[in-house]
């Protein structure tokens, strides 16, 4: 299990924090124009993370693991009274409203970050391409490819910093996404690991998790190469 863990930790060297979109970003070198695109672009990723989470559940036969599971997708949808995309109400909100805050913070109107007009082909590709994985693999091996969040509270943190160094411009409110994911992310992949080591332990399910986590960080990367192309320094 220690040789799987470390395996899977190792492809921390190819997630997208070294794409260098992000070191430019990390480093305050993007200008408005480019913060804005990656923020409606990055949206459609975020859309796409609670029906991911639902495709988990919809083929996962283990009770105790559907009831943990299901957090995420009331982290990122929020739960019933909250103000989500519409504005309205006043319970508690998701990740999903969190993001659409830091697109208006960034200057991206709710409505062009809701109706995906800035999205980027390869972006759309992208996304589309891990629901789909999502819903048609095993369902452990779907988790698997969750793992990415084993490196996130790192970028998050180094984001969050970036941000509040670099782009002053941004209503500091607007970045509460990245302080809730801050201690969501290493809650998240605990259980997601715990997941992987339990069901996955011969060498054949122990490839499949590690090609899972590899293709996530594709999807991560491939996701960073259209935003890059699409807002040129």
């Amino acid at each position: 299990m220690t040789e799987l863990v470390d395996r899977l930790r190792s492809q921390a060297e190819r997630y997208h924090a070294a794409h260098p979109f992000h070191v430019r970003m990390n480093d305050g070198e993007l200008s408005r124009r480019q913060i804005e695109g990656w923020v409606a672009n990055r949206f459609a990723y975020q859309e796409a993370i609670p029906i991911k989470d639902a495709a988990i559940l919809s083929n996962c036969p283990d009770v105790a693991v559907r009831r943990r599971w299901i957090r995420r997708i009331t982290d990122h949808d929020g739960v019933d009274g909250a103000s989500g995309a519409t504005g309205k109400g006043g319970g508690e909100e998701g990740g999903i409203e969190a993001w659409v805050r830091l697109g208006e913070a960034c200057g991206v109107p709710r409505e062009e970050m809701l109706d995906h007009r800035h999205v980027v082909p390869g972006v759309r590709f992208a996304v589309d391409a891990y629901v789909t994985f999502a819903r048609t693999k095993p369902w452990v091996v779907a988790v698997a490819s969750s793992l990415t969040e084993l490196f996130a509270p790192d970028l998050m943190a180094n984001r969050l910093a970036a941000f509040e160094k670099y782009y002053t411009w941004i209503d500091p409110e607007g970045l509460q996404y990245f302080r809730n994911r801050l201690f969501q992310a290493p809650r998240d992949s605990e259980h997601a690991l715990e997941v992987v080591l339990e069901h996955c332990r011969t060498p054949e399910t122990e490839q499949l998790a590690y090609d899972a986590l590899a293709f996530k960080n594709d999807v991560l990367w491939a996701m960073m190469d259209a935003i890059d192309r699409a807002y040129p320094e």
